[in-house]
């Protein structure tokens, strides 16, 4: 699989992203290279398309390592990826990137690596390293990263944080982009988190929002991933600005990536009657030259990198290829699993109830609430329902316990709690838990929030599920964030455990995918990490009770 193409050749309808026209051709490819692109009087052949790129998105969270959401991804035409390696750096520093930079060179696909900029996201949580200016310098300088990660720290931005600025002038001295993050911000503080040196943001929230950004001068990636979708409020932007437009999904998990990956964006705004050239282009050309990515655009002299498609009203993935080696066909994935070695940093104790007990100090709570579809959580308060003195799940309001305990050294558990689940019976618990990737649980009951922990204390990381005496666990030996076995495995396995927390009362699409969100302190408005209660509005601690 990982030997270059022989030389061959293709007939179709080809697209060409670059000069905006659509011409029947053949392609001709030798040794993973277009050697020539041929116009023809007619051609009843495919369209022939520049690979799909998603110009964000965090690998980890698919729960697959870079060789397989290869395998996986190639089936939806998806042939390169702008990826973050933050989730794991949080885990394991510097040598996480180069754990997921070695893997993915394994297989025919291009992973673009950028420098996680916020490692720790922040000071008030428990990550298992440290990534500082100086080791951000250090990794800008690896040919195989093209930029910057996301810069989630926008305060430290705004206020001129010496650690902050640090990096945006490595990032600049290596001429790389950098990428944003900035939920909600707009108007002059935009501006000025702007010329900083941020290009991107995939967190608005609004159309509002996403122009003031354009009109800094940022690129906006439309985001559809598992849990966090901005596409129906977004896409309307392609419009009148379809240069400053690209598509990603941020976090996918792999049931959602078995499904369909960024052709499905696609899809649903060819089906919006979008223009074609204008919506290829978003997930094609302009992450190319906007991240002066090595991929190819169905050019002289390009890496062969393309798709063949049915006609683009249904835009149907008939066969994918990377370098010139054909990876999928008909729906199947022609890329080899990998066997790895799993790393970890693993080192959380067990709980019992008595940990979880929460003594009633008012009638009142402060309540995260969780959101479908959003990262965003928002704070509203409860009357908390007390027994024998200490408050406890109220499953007829939906207000749930949630925890989150340090999983680098033993220690106490931070608790809170959260609406939006829905649970009736039964816990759930999972060692992906952005940013810093600590145990996260929510539960109807003490003894079942501790059996899920528990669970995972065994495995050494991964989600399980708990009701009663049915407790299911899906392991993630690596980092406590990826699998190592078949991604369609893991896919299968993850779908089955998802089933059964819709069957204790779910009503979330991605009961996990929101439960890995309830502790990422950059989003407002209320989160948890395992040092406490977090206002994601003031960006400071506050208490549970009001």
């Amino acid at each position: 699989m990982n030997k270059e193409s022989e030389t061959f050749s293709i007939t179709g309808q080809v697209v060409d992203v670059v000069s905006g026209h659509i011409f029947p051709g053949r392609v001709d490819v030798s040794d993973g290279i277009i050697i020539s692109v041929i116009r023809l009087d007619k051609s009843d052949g495919p369209y022939i398309i520049p690979g799909l790129i998603d110009a964000h998105v965090h690998i980890e969270s698919s729960m697959l390592l870079p060789s397989e959401f290869a395998r996986l991804a190639v089936v939806h035409g998806t042939t390169s990826t702008v990826s973050d390696p933050h989730e794991i750096a949080n885990v394991l520093g510097r040598e996480g990137i180069k754990f997921m930079i070695r893997n993915g060179k394994k297989v025919p696909f291009r992973f673009f690596f950028g420098a996680p900029s916020c490692v720790p996201a922040t000071p008030f949580e428990t990550s298992g390293a440290v990534i500082d200016a100086a080791d951000v310098d250090e990794i800008l300088a690896w040919p195989e990263i093209k930029y910057l990660s996301e810069m989630m720290n926008f305060p430290g931005v705004l206020n001129g944080n010496r650690e902050v600025m640090e990096k945006l002038a490595s990032a600049k001295k290596y001429g790389k982009p950098v990428d944003g993050h900035a939920p909600g911000l707009d108007g002059p503080e935009a501006l000025a988190y702007a010329q900083a040196g941020i290009s991107t943001d995939h967190e608005c929230f609004t159309i509002d929002e996403a122009m003031d950004k354009i009109n800094a001068g940022m690129k906006i990636l439309i985001r559809e991933g598992s849990a966090a979708r901005n596409f129906d409020e977004l896409i309307p932007l392609i419009v009148d600005y379809p240069e400053m437009i690209m598509f990603c999904s941020d976090d996918k998990h792999p049931d959602d990536l078995v499904k369909g990956h960024i052709n499905l964006l696609v899809r649903r705004a060819l089906k919006s009657g979008y223009r074609f050239m204008d919506i290829i282009r978003a997930c094609t050309l302009n992450p190319v030259r906007h991240y002066n990515l090595d991929s190819g655009l169905l050019q002289l002299g390009d890496k062969a990198d393309f798709i063949l498609t049915d006609h683009p009203d249904e835009f149907n993935i008939l066969a994918t290829y990377v370098n010139g080696i054909q990876v999928a066909a008909e729906g199947k994935t022609l890329i080899e699993h990998v066997v790895e070695q799993p790393v970890n940093v693993f080192n959380a104790r067990k709980i019992t109830p008595s940990d979880l007990e929460v003594v009633a100090l008012s009638e009142g709570i402060k309540v995260q609430q969780a959101l479908e579809g959003q990262l965003i959580t928002l704070k509203k308060l409860a009357k908390a329902k007390v027994e024998n003195g200490r408050v406890v799940s109220d499953t007829t309001n939906d207000v749930l316990k949630m925890m989150v305990m340090n999983r680098y050294n033993p220690s106490d558990p931070a608790i809170d709690f959260v609406s939006g689940f829905g649970f009736k019976r039964g816990a759930i618990a999972s060692t992906v838990a952005h940013d810093s990737h600590n145990i996260i649980a929510v539960g109807v009951d003490d003894e079942s929030i501790s059996k899920a922990v528990n669970l995972l204390v065994d495995v050494k990381g991964g989600i399980s599920f708990v009701d009663g005496d049915e407790s299911v666990v899906l392991p993630l030996p690596v980092a406590g964030l990826m699998s190592d076995v078949d991604g369609y495995e893991v896919a299968k396995r993850y779908s089955e455990i998802n089933e059964k927390v819709m069957q204790v009362g779910s009503a979330l699409e991605a009961p996990f995918m929101t439960l890995s969100f309830m502790a990422l302190l950059v989003i407002p408005a209320l989160k948890l990490s395992d040092k406490g209660i977090f206002d994601g509005t003031t960006f400071s601690f506050t208490t549970l009770f009001e």
